[in-house]
């Protein structure tokens, strides 16, 4: 049964909270009253508060949202100005309705009302900012964003884009003003941070569209209005006689156990460095000698399976007896319940004197790529091995694609980058067509 005005105005609780339901998940939560000492060590009975309460689901999760303090906030809205019908202040009702309205464009109210909270400018509905915070909302739980992610698209809104058309109506918004934005950052030299904003603020333009408060993605008509800039790629060595002096040199790395296990692995497997550092033990078997990484770890979101070279599982059987009882293969330094931070390869390849401009631990991945398809391994078969999605009609992932394939491929890398490293004259067992 629904509340009245008069009903809510005497509710009250006993010894503990009760709760009146209006419908649609929204209640009136009244807190008992309770007894304190005034300035004058006298009892004063103070009355209990009454909430509005909203209960939903959203994820498949069951939240409650706050939406204010009765009587600050009455059961109905009505007109401040009832003669002009101006000024209509919002009731418990209306706050349950517009709660409604973000739920039915896919975005969780409380994370909604949160994102209003925290902003410098006051929000509309229809404000760049409220529905920049409303797509971050959905789209974050939707694709499953990193924290890491996160927090880089959070900071780039805030500190780029918030300050000059977060509180403008976003469909009021013009290119030229996008356009001003995008080349502000530029002007520090931040061009890669430009081309990156353009199409977050693309994403929420679409988003704008779809839900009824912008016609346009403006983000489409500055196509080629920013300098392009050039993509830097991770340093690689693919010289053959310089790989084989720093397998050598990795060979004779005297860091821990651990780390030294893990820096040997790091060119055998293709694997991203943060992948890598994360390894669990549950997820190898060294029988089958085939690794199996979740989806939820990988940058794809897909299973990928790593067919492991001898030379890898001799490596992973010496540091069992070490690591084998815990979960993560390469423990944290502090603490085996924390995996090795995700820069250790990193760091070890600068102690033995390599710069930025000739080697990094990504660059593992480049050299292996390189080479490989130099001597004529199937390009899809590498790049399934790499973990890459491949474009357009082919994007497709299957984590088994070219699986006996790549198991050759694998032992062949091992034992060539073996050959470098003793530093005989390799010749590939394959060979590019036509040479």
């Amino acid at each position: 049964m629904a509340l009245t005005d008069l009903g809510v105005k005497k509710a009250n609780a006993t010894d503990k909270p009760q709760k009146r339901a209006d419908g649609g998940g929204l209640y009136l939560l009244a807190q008992p009253d309770s007894v304190k000492i005034n300035e004058k060590k006298k009892e004063v009975i103070v009355r209990g508060a009454k909430y509005w309460r909203l209960d939903y689901r959203f994820a498949g999760k069951r939240k409650t949202l706050a939406l204010g303090v009765y009587p600050d906030v009455p059961l109905a809205g009505y007109w401040h100005d009832l003669k002009t019908k101006e000024n209509w202040v919002k009731g418990a009702r209306d706050l349950r309705e517009d709660a409604r309205k973000i739920l039915a464009n896919g975005a969780d109210p409380s994370a909604v009302k949160k994102a209003k909270k925290a902003a410098v400018v006051a929000l509309t509905e229809n404000s760049f900012e409220f529905v920049a915070y409303e797509w971050f909302s959905k789209f974050s739980i939707q694709e499953k964003w990193k924290e890491s992610h996160k927090r880089t698209i959070n900071v780039r809104l805030v500190n780029d884009v918030f300050p000059w058309l977060g509180a403008k109506p976003i469909g009021e918004i013009s290119a030229p003003e996008l356009l001003a934005v995008l080349n502000r950052i530029g002007s520090r030299g931040a061009l890669a941070t430009a081309h990156r904003v353009k199409g977050i603020c693309g994403q929420i333009f679409r988003h704008a569209i779809v839900t009824g408060r912008a016609q346009r993605d403006l983000s489409i008509d500055l196509k080629g209005a920013i300098p392009a800039y050039r993509i830097r790629h991770l340093a690689a060595l693919t010289d053959p006689v310089k790989i084989g002096k720093l397998m050598r040199d990795i060979d004779g790395y005297t860091g821990t156990f651990i780390v030294q296990c893990a820096f040997k692995l790091a060119p055998l497997v293709f694997l991203r460095p943060i992948e890598l550092s994360r390894a669990e033990w549950a997820e190898i078997d060294l029988d089958k000698a085939e690794w199996r990484i979740p989806a939820g770890k990988m940058k794809m979101k897909e299973i990928h399976i790593i067919p492991l070279p001898s030379q890898a599982v001799a490596i992973l059987r010496d540091l069992h007896p070490l690591t084998g009882t815990g979960g993560f293969i390469f423990p944290n330094v502090r603490t085996s319940t924390r995996p090795m931070a995700g820069n250790t390869i990193l760091a070890a390849i600068r102690s033995m004197g390599y710069t930025p401009a000739e080697m990094t631990a990504h660059g593992f991945r480049h050299m292996a790529s390189t080479l490989l398809n130099e001597q004529g391994f199937n390009p899809d078969a590498i790049e399934r091995q790499l973990a890459h999605k491949a474009a357009g009609v082919r994007a497709t992932y299957n984590a088994a694609e070219y699986l006996p394939e790549r198991r050759k491929m694998m032992q062949h890398w091992a034992d060539y980058l073996d050959g470098l490293k003793a530093g005989a004259d390799v010749v590939a067992i394959h060979s590019k067509k036509g040479s």
